[in-house]
């Protein structure tokens, strides 16, 4: 009986102990002011041919992205 009252007051114990060990999460790629289509700078995840810091260029990429990559009527028969 006494270990099951020992056990009944540890286990929220070490959950607590454990939630505050949890670290903060916080984005710090990049500055948060800068507009998307600034772009990352030489990356080989930026588009082929597109250009950081061209707004028209980003704009239409995402206009034709989302009639063809993300469209699902257009994806149907």
């Amino acid at each position: 009986m006494r270990l099951l009252k020992k056990a009944v007051l540890a286990v929220p114990l070490v959950l607590l102990v454990a939630a505050c060990g949890d670290k903060p999460q916080e984005l710090t790629a990049g500055k948060s002011g800068d507009a998307a289509f600034q772009g990352v700078g030489a990356s080989k995840f930026a588009a082929p041919g597109w250009k950081a810091g061209d707004k028209n260029a980003w704009e239409q990429h995402l206009k034709v992205r989302a009639q063809s990559g993300q469209n699902e009527y257009t994806k149907s028969n």
